[in-house]
């Protein structure tokens, strides 16, 4: 499919184009190609050098330090960083919290916060599923109250648990939903909260994934004091900064550029692998399942970029649209991964896939992590608000079921 970008736009992706062949690292484009563990450092280097440049912020407005770039600008530099094997520009501080900050903070949020989430100076975790409260966020039960110190001053004091806190142990703060009004309906009486991760009374407890990887963790907070000005936005208000938050890393999570990366890996991977002597990818059966889901990919590229180009006011419920198909055709592809590799993708290797050895046994350096990679996103068609929920937001919001 020939999407026909316009000169400019071309122009545009050339200009990319060098400027990751310039900078980034082969070492870390490596680790990326191979699917290996990417420690806190790596992620901070890549993104150091994309804020020298100035495109950190590729969704900001300019007046925000932003590139104010179109959605085809921003969708080409994200498949150009895919294509090359960039790390991902972590997204809980740039394409999460930012945006809601942006949106409903209060004019000291924006000048303290945003610069710092630009140049990667605080790194952000995502305090929203609690235990109990997972697809139905609305049922937290972490409380926050406004309480007075022996000195006068007031602060909000938080209790309670968040779980699945992606990278939590990296980082220098949280966004949480807190309830502030236990009596008001469910919706009606959270806030949304920024937590300094330092705060005497959060611990974390690390959960190790189906992979053996260290990713998320519980956090809980035991008479944790947070200053009355962490508050965003108005009180009793923070479902709606919610729903905004989300919307946007709904539509986040279809990273199209990724998605062809990991189908041209497939590719690669057929083309390897025999079978009853011809490659794989000769294999009819194997290429029409190939063949399908790239016309899907295709064709959630132009859904994609529609519900981009049509984001005048923030995300809409067409993101949940865009994170069932998202997540969906990432887990197939990673399937056909599994299948292409057949046995190759048994053996687990932490030490190869941690960079503490320079080889796996198997001798397919790309295929070792793909068994951990298969396991691990199965969680996709949960986070972020789960498939069968995302199923009942199209039916009423759009369908009007």
């Amino acid at each position: 499919m020939d999407l026909q970008y316009s000169p400019e736009h071309q122009a545009f992706r050339t200009e990319v184009r060098a400027f990751i062949a310039r900078a980034l690292p082969p070492e870390l484009a490596h680790k990326v190609h191979l699917h290996l563990r990417l420690s806190k450092q790596d992620y901070l280097r890549w993104h150091t050098i994309v804020a020298a440049q100035g495109w950190v912020g590729a969704s900001w407005p300019q007046e925000y330090g932003g590139t104010g770039w179109d959605p085809i600008r921003r969708h080409i530099w994200e498949e150009e960083c895919a294509q090359a094997g960039a790390p991902i520009i972590m997204p809980f501080g740039v394409n999460m919290v930012g945006p809601v900050i942006m949106a409903f903070g209060s004019p000291a949020q924006k000048a303290h916060y945003l610069p710092r989430i630009l140049s990667g100076e605080d790194w952000w975790c995502q305090g929203y599923s609690e235990p109990g409260a997972g697809s139905d966020l609305a049922s937290l039960r972490t409380r926050a109250e406004k309480v007075s110190g022996q000195d006068g001053s007031q602060y909000w004091l938080v209790n309670g648990q968040k779980t699945w806190t992606t990278l939590a142990q990296h980082a220098d703060m949280i966004f949480c939903l807190v309830r502030t009004d236990p009596q008001a309906r469910k919706q009606e009486g959270i806030s949304f909260l920024l937590i300094d991760m330092k705060s005497p009374g959060i611990t974390l407890r690390p959960i190790h994934m189906l992979d053996e990887e260290h990713e998320v963790n519980e956090v809980f907070f035991d008479n944790v004091k947070v200053p009355l000005e962490n508050l965003v936005g108005a009180e009793n208000r923070g479902w709606t900064y919610a729903k905004y938050l989300l919307g946007h890393e709904r539509t986040g999570i279809a990273v199209i550029g990724r998605y062809k990366h990991d189908l041209a890996a497939l590719k690669r991977l057929a083309a390897r692998q025999q079978n009853h002597g011809r490659a794989l990818l000769q294999d009819p059966l194997f290429s029409a399942k190939l063949a399908s889901l790239e016309i899907e990919l295709m064709a959630l590229e132009v859904t994609v970029l529609r519900t981009l180009c049509s984001q005048h006011q923030g995300p809409d419920a067409k993101a949940s649209l865009l994170k069932v198909r998202g997540t969906e055709l990432q887990q197939a592809i990673y399937e056909l991964q599994m299948e292409a590799i057949g046995p190759y993708g048994l053996p687990f290797e932490p030490d190869y896939l941690e960079g503490r050895a320079e080889a796996p046994h198997t001798g397919f350096a790309d295929a070792a992590a793909l068994a951990g990679r298969y396991l691990n996103f199965r969680k996709a068609s949960i986070y972020g608000g789960s498939n069968e929920i995302q199923r009942n937001i199209i039916s009423q919001l759009i369908l009007g079921l």
